[in-house]
This record gives structure tokens, sequence and C-alpha cells, in this order.
């Protein structure tokens, strides 16, 4: 029997277990790390502000015509296309949406692959002290410039990748997302706590809530538009699959809407992690790529109580949950 049809298909067991996975697909690297590097280079305020203007009036229009193509074809990209235009070449918009899955995947699991990594660092006590940033900088080139070991990381995350998604909707990605990014959030929360609470967060949080316009330029406002699609997993295909296992008896604009804000709350919280921790110990707003997460991020880590296993306990626990993440967004 064809796998596709709505006899046999795979649906996901809720509405809030989608919604886990939908956001799971959209949580990731691109919102704890992305978000807060284009905002810093960006202008802080006024491309959050800029941001969520796009996310509201693009993002989320654009993610609830995906889900609704998936749903209605219950097809991948290609076969959605094929189905919605048979006869012509539309097809092919699928077909670019897959390869630019492939593409993202081929750097987003180096990143990912880091994160593994970090894991072992956190647990051996490499944040149990206070570090400064050459120290936090020093450890991240021990892990990024380093091939052999980032190969290696890189390749243990395909391969989690790949045992994730072959357990299918139900035992795979469902039971992967349902608890986890939960967990994710709370400690997002709970890192932001202690951000804001840093000597000197103040001019972080001034930053990244106090808009100065004068700042946007073209530049700015494609970042922002850019920033939206990357980080709500937008144009590759992604959820229209996902959308292709929904019941249709789910509301699928409230399920759009709850994804949405996931991603955007996610993203929020991260700059509210971020920027305050870079101003109170002396980073550049600017600094550029993965060292957002991967230098900022163990200096405040090595500040939480109780000293010092607090640096610690949550610096692996915190490195855990990115990776997982990371994995979700991955996994789609």
């Amino acid at each position: 029997m064809d796998p596709s049809t709505p006899q046999t298909r795979d649906t996901w067991g809720s509405k809030a277990t989608f919604v886990m996975a939908a956001a799971g697909s959209a949580i990731g690297l691109g919102n704890i790390w992305g978000f807060p590097t284009q905002a810093g280079q960006n202008g802080g305020a006024a491309f959050l502000v800029l941001y969520l203007i796009f996310v509201a009036l693009i993002g989320a229009p654009v993610m609830l015509a995906e889900l609704m193509i998936g749903r209605n074809t219950l097809k991948n990209p290609v076969g959605a296309f094929k189905q919605l235009a048979p006869g012509k070449s539309w097809y092919v918009v699928g077909g670019l949406g897959v390869f630019t899955g492939i593409v993202i995947l081929s750097f987003y699991t180096v990143i990912a692959g880091w994160t593994l990594a970090y894991i072992i660092k956190a647990a051996t006590g490499a944040f149990r002290a206070a570090i400064d940033a050459d120290a936090a900088a020093s450890i991240f080139q021990s892990v990024s410039a380093s091939p052999g070991p980032a190969i290696a990381w890189h390749a243990v995350f395909i391969v989690i990748t790949v045992a994730v998604v072959l357990g299918g909707i139900k035992g795979g990605i469902e039971r992967c997302t349902k608890l986890l990014m939960p967990i994710l959030f709370a400690l997002l929360v709970l890192l932001a706590v202690r951000a804001v609470t840093l000597p000197g967060a103040g001019t972080g949080l001034e930053f990244y809530l106090k808009p100065d316009f004068s700042a946007v330029t073209p530049t700015v406002v494609l970042s922002a538009v850019g920033q939206a699609f990357f980080s709500l997993s937008l144009g590759m295909g992604a959820l229209i699959t996902y959308g292709s296992y929904l019941s249709k008896k789910q509301d699928l604009v409230s399920s759009a809407g709850w994804v949405t804000g996931f991603d955007t709350l996610i993203a929020m919280l991260a700059g509210l992690i971020i920027f305050p921790t870079m101003f109170s110990t002396g980073f550049d707003a600017s600094i550029e790529g993965p060292g957002m997460v991967f230098v900022v991020l163990p200096s405040l880590l090595a500040s939480i109580p109780p000293e010092p296993y607090g640096g610690l306990i949550f610096g692996t626990g915190f490195f855990i949950l990115l990776a997982i993440a990371a994995l979700t967004s991955s996994i789609s």
C-alpha cells in the first residue's frame, strides 16, 4: 500500500506533541546562536523590532501556508508541488527546498557537533571556575580548529539524527521533543534571570531593548527578514513534511501561532542571556558567529551558584539541551 495515503500514513499523537516537534524544528542554533549574532551586528533593539515585525507579517503566514500544503497533499515537498501543479515544473521548487536543507545541514551538524564536545568540556569541569574572554576563546579554538575531533563529533551527531528519524513520528521525533523542549525553555529562563542580574547588565539590556532606528539600513532590514525565515525553518520544505502528518481535526491557525510564538520567545530569551552577559564581561557586542554561545556563555555558566559546581551542573545541562535543540532541527 502507498505509505502516502491517509489510511497508512502516521500522524502526530496530539496537537501538543506536534507543536513541540514543529517548535523543535524551528528552535535550534538559529535562535540561540544565530539570532543574537544578527542582532549584535545589526543594531540590537532596532533589529529586534524589525525581526518581530517580519515574523508576524511574513513568517507566521508562510508557516501556515507550508503546514496547509503538507496536510492537504500528505506528501513531501517534491510530491506536494507535483500534486498542486500536475504536469508543470513547480516540483523543482520542492526539490530546491530539499537541496537547501542539505546545504544547511552540511554546516549545521558541524556546529552541533561542537555542542557535543562542549558537553564533555563542561562535565569535566572546564567551566567550574570563572574564566575570562581569552580563556573561553582558547577553549573554543581547541574544539573548532582541530579537524579530527570536529569531524568525529560531526559524525556522531549525524548518526544520532539518523537514529531518531528511523524511529518515525511517534517512536522517534515525538519521544525526543515532547519532554526535552520544555526543559530547554526552563533552563533558558533560569540563565536569563542570572544574566540580567549580573553587574553591568543594564547596558546590555539597553542595547537589546532600547531601539535606535538611525542604525537601520537596507542591510539590517534584509538581515532581519533572513533571520525570520531561517529561525522558523521556512522555505526548505521541512514544515510541509511535518504538516503532512497532521490530522485533519487539528486547527492549523492556532498550531502555526503556537510554533511561531515559542520560536520567537526562545530567540528573545537568548538575547536576554547573551547581551547582558557580553556587556557585563566586556565582550564586543558585534562578535561574530558561534562565539556568541561558545565563548560568551561559559563566562556566565561559571558564575552560577553554588560555586564552583554551578558551572559544572548548569554548563553540562545547558550544552546537553543545546545539542537537543540542534538535534530537533537537524531531524526536520
